[in-house]
């Protein structure tokens, strides 16, 4: 572990935890869909305290396995579709993953190597350094998500159980932006300056469209999945602002919406489970059955709206001081 790895790791263990207490109404196979849960867990925290490309690579596809068979087995109505759509993207990008990952180990001096220090150490034409940032890009744009390959996710959660949606949201979505600075940062950092304006672009655009398509949606879960893909928009912002103060920023949301996301699905199925409802328009009233669901939701909305006070506000004013004070973002002004 370092210090960019102990933040995600930290959060991954907490949330866990916090989506196995919360499957404790899960009758059905309950020990497979724990077994599940933990294999989850497991390439989770394999991936963010890896330190080689090959075992990154093996982490990014061993976690599809158990999110795939949680969502198919114990989704909703239309979970095969969704599971499926699930596979299909993000096994898709995985091959990206995988040509990179080989591009720059084969690269690299005579023997081959996919040490972490030494490929970030390793300079590369800026051509074909460009060629390996699209293709890393892909792969973590899939995961991230980043528009126009998000549409994976409100389907997803729309049909999966809150304690997959827990993990999904809390942690899946972060490994894309981990990816992002872990890999496409260090290792190719000239055709990051390249690419970081476009980021930021990206990123704004994300926010607006994704925070615009969340109160159209009649689904809860699906409302609350815009949300995350809205807020994922601050974190890509902040890691292509090029500064140090972005950065933070941006793996300060990465914790606070874990927190944030997560528990607005734990509350949207735990409010499932006592009044049947998952539709906004059927929904008028819930203060009244489920008084401290409805209190904890409201507090949450707050914080997921980033009031001032709240971590998410806290993360969200450090992205734009970082943008503010990043040497690119005067060299564009000046320009």
């Amino acid at each position: 572990m370092d210090g960019l790895s102990i933040g995600p790791i930290l959060l991954t263990g907490f949330i866990t935890t916090l989506a196995t207490l919360a499957a404790w109404p899960v009758t059905r196979d309950s020990r497979l869909f724990h077994f599940l849960m933990l294999a989850m867990y497991s390439g989770q925290i394999g991936l963010f305290s890896s330190r080689d490309l090959l075992l990154f690579f093996i982490m990014w596809e061993l976690e599809l396995i158990p999110v795939y068979l949680l969502i198919s087995v114990w989704g909703g109505k239309k979970r095969l579709y969704s599971a499926t759509k699930f596979i299909l993207y993000t096994a898709g990008s995985s091959v990206f993953l995988l040509l990179g990952v080989l591009g720059i180990g084969l690269y690299a001096s005579n023997e081959p190597t996919l040490n972490f220090e030494t490929s970030a150490n390793q300079s590369y034409p800026v051509a074909l350094e460009i060629i390996f940032y699209i293709g890393f890009l892909i792969a973590f744009a899939v995961k991230s998500p980043i528009i126009p390959f998000h549409t994976w996710l409100p389907d997803t959660h729309g049909e999966a159980h809150y304690s997959t949606c827990m993990l999904l949201a809390g942690i899946l979505l972060k490994m894309g932006a981990y990816g992002l600075v872990r890999i496409n940062m260090e290792f190719l950092p000239r055709a990051h300056s390249i690419f970081a304006p476009w980021l930021m672009i990206v990123g704004t655009i994300q926010i607006i469209y994704a925070a615009s398509a969340s109160p159209g949606q009649r689904n809860l879960k699906k409302r609350i999945a815009y949300s995350s893909v809205s807020h994922m928009g601050f974190i890509i912002i902040g890691i292509g602002s090029l500064s140090d103060m972005g950065l933070n920023g941006a793996f300060l949301q990465i914790i606070s919406h874990g927190f944030i996301g997560a528990a607005l699905f734990f509350l949207a199925g735990t409010s499932y489970d006592r009044i049947r409802l998952v539709y906004l328009d059927e929904m008028g009233g819930m203060a009244v059955p489920v008084p401290k669901i409805f209190t904890t939701f409201s507090i949450l909305s707050m914080a997921s709206l980033a009031l001032p006070g709240m971590s998410g506000f806290v993360a969200e004013l450090i992205v734009f001081f970082g943008i503010i004070t990043s040497q690119k973002f005067f060299l564009i002004q000046k320009y």
